[in-house]
C-alpha cells in the first residue's frame, strides 16, 4: 500500500486551539497509509502582488511544503461566519502569482471545531469557495462541523466518546480513499 504524505494547516494560531487538538485527533485516527507534516502559517507576512517577483523567504517554504504533499487537510475555526485571516493569507500566498498555484489539482478536506452547534459550518462554506477558485480537488463528502467539548477531546488527542472517534475515522479513512481517486487520475509530480 502506498503512503501519502498529507500537509495540514491549522487555520487558528492561537496556542490553545481548538483545532489543532482536532487536528492531533484526526491524525490519531487515520488509516494507514497517511503521513502527516503541519505546513505553518504564523510565521507568514501579508501577502501582496509586490512579492510577486521575489517571494520572501517563507513564502517560498510554504509553497515548498505544498508541492512535497500529496494531499493538504485544512483544519480550521470559524472566525465571523468566515476563515481566519491568516488562513487566506497563507492561501494567498501559496495560489499566487498567477500561474503558480500550489493547490492546482491537489486533493484537500476541509473540517473544523466549534464550541458552537454549527462546528464551522460556515466558515468550511467559505474555505471551500476559496479552494475551488484554486482548482483543489475537495472532497465534499462526509462533512464535518465537529461541537468540541473537553468531555470529548483529551488536550492529547485522544477522542473520549466512541461515536466521535468513530466518525473522525470515517472521516480520515474517505479522505484517504478520495487522495487515492484524485492522485490515480492526477498524479502529482
Amino acid at each position: 500500500m502506498r503512503t501519502y504524505q498529507v500537509g495540514y494547516f491549522v487555520g487558528s494560531l492561537s496556542s490553545t486551539s481548538i483545532n489543532r487538538v482536532l487536528s492531533t485527533a484526526l491524525i490519531r485516527l487515520a488509516p494507514d497509509g497517511m503521513e502527516f507534516t503541519e505546513i505553518p502559517i504564523g510565521n507568514l507576512p501579508l501577502y501582496s502582488p509586490d512579492f510577486d517577483d521575489a517571494y520572501p523567504p517563507e513564502a517560498v517554504a510554504l509553497k515548498q511544503a505544498i508541492g512535497r504533499s500529496d494531499a493538504v487537510l485544512f483544519v480550521t475555526p470559524e472566525y465571523n461566519r468566515s476563515i481566519p485571516g491568516a488562513l487566506k493569507n497563507a492561501i494567498d500566498w501559496a495560489s499566487r502569482p498567477y500561474g503558480q498555484n500550489a493547490f492546482d489539482h491537489v486533493p484537500a478536506a476541509v473540517i473544523g471545531a466549534s464550541p458552537g452547534a454549527i462546528g464551522t459550518a460556515v466558515a468550511q462554506q467559505s474555505l471551500r469557495g476559496v479552494l475551488s477558485y484554486c482548482n483543489a480537488r475537495q472532497m465534499t463528502a462526509p462533512e464535518a462541523y465537529i461541537q468540541f467539548s473537553p468531555e470529548v477531546f483529551a488536550d492529547d488527542g485522544e477522542v473520549k466518546d466512541a461515536s466521535t472517534a468513530d466518525f473522525l475515522r470515517g472521516f480520515m479513512t474517505e479522505f484517504r480513499d478520495h487522495v487515492e481517486r484524485v492522485l490515480t487520475v492526477l498524479p502529482r509530480g
